[in-house]
C-alpha cells in the first residue's frame, strides 16, 4: 500500500513540475546561460571554424542556419534519429554517430530523451516562443538516468555537470534542433540535430 501511494505522489510531483513554467524550474545559473544562447552558439563556430573538416562545416552549417517553424507537440512527438555535435573548448568540433531519441507526453508535459549510444539525455520540453525550452540532465548508460537539478543543486554550488538547458526548435524541412549554450563539460556549444 505504501508503495502505491508513494507512487502516486511521486508522479503527482513530476506532472505539476512538468506543468510549471521553466523560470520556476531552472537555476539562476542556467537562466543566464540560456540567455547566452546566441553568444554560445557564435564562439563555438568561430571555434570549429578554426579546425573542423569541410564536411563537418557543411554538416554544423545545415543545422545550425536551417529556417525555423513554429514547433507543436504534435508536430515533435514521437520516434526521432538524433545525433550530438560538440562545437569548440577541448576540439574544434565532434560529430557523432546517428543514435535513437523520443519525445513523449508524460505527466502532462512533452519530454525528451536520448535511448541509445553511451551518453543519455532526458528532460521535460517547456512551451517558449516558437519552440520548447528543454530542462534536462546527461547520463551514462547503465546509470539511471538523472534528473534536471535546477534550484535544487548541490550545496554550495551554482549547478551540476549533468544538469543542461536548451532550446529546441522545430525546422521548415522537417528537422528538429536542440541547442544547448555553454555546456558545463567538454565543448563551448552543443546541438543535437533530429530527424525522422
Amino acid at each position: 500500500m505504501h508503495s502505491k501511494i508513494a507512487a502516486a505522489l511521486t508522479f503527482a510531483l513530476v506532472a505539476a513540475a512538468a506543468n510549471a513554467g521553466w523560470h520556476e524550474q531552472a537555476s539562476a545559473f542556467d537562466a543566464q546561460r540560456l540567455s547566452r544562447l546566441d553568444e554560445a552558439r557564435a564562439k563555438g563556430l568561430d571555434e570549429a571554424s578554426r579546425g573542423a573538416t569541410p564536411s563537418d562545416l557543411a554538416a554544423i552549417d545545415a543545422v545550425l542556419h536551417a529556417q525555423v517553424t513554429p514547433a507543436s507537440a504534435s508536430a515533435l512527438t514521437g520516434v526521432w534519429r538524433c545525433r550530438m555535435i560538440k562545437l569548440g573548448d577541448v576540439t574544434p568540433d565532434i560529430i557523432y554517430s546517428w543514435f535513437r531519441c523520443r519525445i513523449s507526453e508524460r505527466g502532462g508535459a512533452l519530454f525528451f530523451e536520448k535511448l541509445s549510444g553511451s551518453q543519455r539525455t532526458s528532460g521535460f520540453l517547456y512551451g517558449e516562443g516558437q519552440g520548447f525550452v528543454y530542462l534536462g540532465a546527461s547520463s551514462v548508460t547503465g546509470e539511471k538516468p538523472h534528473r534536471y537539478s535546477g534550484n535544487g543543486a548541490a550545496v554550495g554550488a551554482p549547478a551540476t555537470p549533468d544538469d543542461q538547458i536548451g532550446l529546441l526548435s522545430l525546422l521548415a524541412d522537417g528537422r528538429a534542433r536542440l541547442e544547448l549554450p555553454y555546456p558545463v563539460q567538454e565543448s563551448t556549444f552543443d546541438v543535437i540535430e533530429l530527424k525522422r
